[in-house]
């Protein structure tokens, strides 16, 4: 009867750690956010990122935040005189991204669907050509994505504080996933942006398996 019960509760423990591994959310990385910076004179800004997540690739180096000199034509300068056109990171973090609603787009009709979006998301041409560039060739090969641009979750996890402060403020976070089929989905209602003053813009995403 001992060795009954000595097999039924180590059944009982490997049930219930295989049970608390699939609560844990896995490390979803936040891929090249990148940060341009437009003043309107030549200044001095500094921008420091509180990630929830751990980062895993900056540059330049974030060293305690980012110090550079902007341009208004976006052109970073820092003390060393090295220039940069944006700021990069790439994180590894676990926030739950909302798909209540979103988009699924054929991957074939993705740059399509990319160029007008981000157009009426309120990027630049030229901003938007980096985003495209940089996800297109993997979005393309899925017969379907599902997309959702995120918000909350997103400014939530990676909180920037910008000094001085930004008069116009864009951060755009796709979240996508490959599929084989499409799904139907509510479309998302995207905001407008208005661009003025001293623009901060950010753009970034993350593919969830």
């Amino acid at each position: 009867m001992k060795k009954y019960l000595t097999i039924l509760l180590s059944a009982l423990l490997l049930l219930s750690l295989c049970g608390c591994r699939d609560l844990i959310e896995p490390d979803r990385p936040a891929e090249k956010p990148v940060i341009y910076l437009y003043p309107e004179e030549v200044t001095d800004v500094t921008v420091q990122l509180d990630y929830t997540g751990k980062l895993t690739c900056t540059y330049p180096a974030y060293e305690n935040g980012w110090t550079v000199t902007a341009a208004p034509d976006g052109t970073l300068t820092d003390a060393a005189g090295q220039t940069y056109n944006y700021l990069y990171w790439e994180g590894e973090g676990t926030e739950r991204y909302d798909f209540s609603r979103g988009f699924c787009v054929a991957g074939a009709d993705t740059a399509a669907f990319l160029e007008d979006t981000l157009a009426q998301l309120g990027l630049t041409r030229k901003e938007a050509n980096e985003f495209i560039v940089y996800w297109l060739p993997r979005m393309e090969q899925s017969p379907y994505n599902l997309i959702a641009f995120q918000q909350e979750a997103y400014t939530e996890a990676a909180k920037l504080t910008v000094t001085p402060a930004p008069d116009s403020i864009l951060r755009v976070f796709m979240a996508w996933q490959p599929l084989e089929a499409p799904v139907d989905i509510p479309a998302q209602t995207l905001p407008a942006f208005d661009r003025h003053g001293f623009a901060l813009v950010e753009w970034g995403g993350t593919e969830i398996d």
